[in-house]
């Protein structure tokens, strides 16, 4: 009597330790931006989010990250899509966008207005965001650029977000690393842009991870 009351508890402990262990679910990253994301007039898989995957997989990081540019894009035209733009499933959004806005000298506190709303929803939602920042073109003038250039680290400092401080350092005023027109990186001023960022963005995840409870990396 006494074998027959324990045997399923045996067997059950076997099926305990014979259950494989759960996979930890890949980051979903969705980078939300323009054609500096998008990957303007390069061929598939040049793209900023695709080659930050690879390198992100590279340095250990288990993770997903999602192409959500669109060419032309404002930060008004990237407030009005964010809702089908960005899943509630995505763990975070790295957030680039102010680009158009200031090639086409829209208003700077218009764009922050903008950046702002995206920032406040997407934290309604529960979703961290990294934002990149944008500098104005020179020949938009000084007094713009004192307006406009600020923006991005007044929001990172006003909604504790992490920054990284120019999303085209190392490559604008580059030839070398720009297409023809001067302004959108190729496809080594992307793998430069990757480059140059990939630190930052390691420090978004893992504090993504943290704030989820899990062990980062």
């Amino acid at each position: 009597m006494r074998l027959k009351a324990t045997a399923p508890i045996v067997f059950a402990g076997f099926a305990i330790l014979a259950a494989p262990a759960r996979a930890e679910t890949p980051l979903e990253i969705v980078v939300l931006g323009d054609s500096l994301v998008a990957g303007y007039e390069l061929a598939p898989g040049e793209d900023y989010p695709t080659k930050l995957e690879a390198a992100l997989k590279k340095a250990g990081y288990d993770v997903a990250v999602t192409n959500a540019g669109v060419s032309g894009d404002t930060t008004s035209g990237g407030l009005a899509r964010l809702d089908w733009s960005v899943p509630d499933s995505a763990n975070g959004v790295i957030l680039e966008l102010g680009a158009n806005d200031a090639l086409r000298g829209l208003a700077p506190q218009q764009a922050a207005e903008n950046l702002s709303t995206i920032v406040e929803r997407l934290q309604d939602r529960e979703i961290p965001v990294m934002l990149m920042g944008m500098m104005a073109p020179p020949n938009m003038g000084s007094d713009y650029a004192a307006d406009f250039n600020p923006i991005y680290g007044e929001l990172a400092s006003e909604y504790g977000l992490q920054l990284y401080p120019f999303f085209l350092d190392g490559v604008a005023t580059h030839a070398e690393y720009q297409l023809a027109d001067g302004m959108h990186p190729n496809a080594a001023g992307v793998d430069l842009m990757v480059e140059n960022s990939l630190q930052s963005v390691e420090a978004f995840i893992r504090s993504i991870r943290q704030s989820s409870g899990e062990q980062p990396k």
